[in-house]
């Protein structure tokens, strides 16, 4: 039977690790060990950050968070942890991660979820360049004077890379 649907408002986190596919080709077992460091270090990102993983899919993560802020947080602590990880591996270990994040309407249906904010989430970590977040224009204008961030080539601001769309 299926179950009724349910719609809320949500901020949409949508991360994706760079080269899994090639890289799992090449050599499965050592992937899926560096697989497993990765899902943990997301999955305690996000229940820390009071989110919820609704679902992976291979590499991937989509996530929810009530919070614009939170999402954002956690998408930076994400990319901090990443970056520490990867200073002490070797390039075939090193993790590298796209992230994209919007606020929007979710539709919840039959443990499934659907709908523009999913997917403009999913469209926007495609954008993103390995190691950085791209936020959509109304996560923008919710966190700018909540949060550092910077733009891309900003050196003055250490807490990961943005870039922000039009969307």
């Amino acid at each position: 039977m299926a179950q009724a649907e349910t719609r809320k408002l949500a901020a949409i986190m949508f991360t994706d690790m760079v080269g899994f596919s090639r890289q799992m080709g090449a050599d499965e077992a050592r992937m899926l060990g560096v697989l497993a460091v990765h899902n943990q270090l997301i999955q305690h990102a996000i229940a820390e950050h009071h989110g919820h993983v609704i679902k992976t899919m291979g590499d991937a993560f989509l996530a929810d968070f009530p919070s614009v802020v939170n999402a954002v947080q956690c998408a930076q602590r994400i990319q901090d942890q990443f970056r520490i990880y990867n200073s002490e591996k070797d390039k075939a270990e090193q993790i590298h991660i796209r992230i994209g994040i919007h606020l929007g309407d979710i539709v919840q249906r039959d443990g499934d979820v659907f709908g523009d904010g999913v997917n403009v989430a999913s469209r926007l970590q495609a954008l993103a360049e390995p190691d950085t977040i791209c936020i959509s224009h109304v996560v923008y204008r919710e966190v700018e004077k909540k949060l550092p961030f910077g733009r891309p080539n900003d050196t003055t601001v250490p807490r990961g890379s943005f870039f922000s769309t039009s969307r």
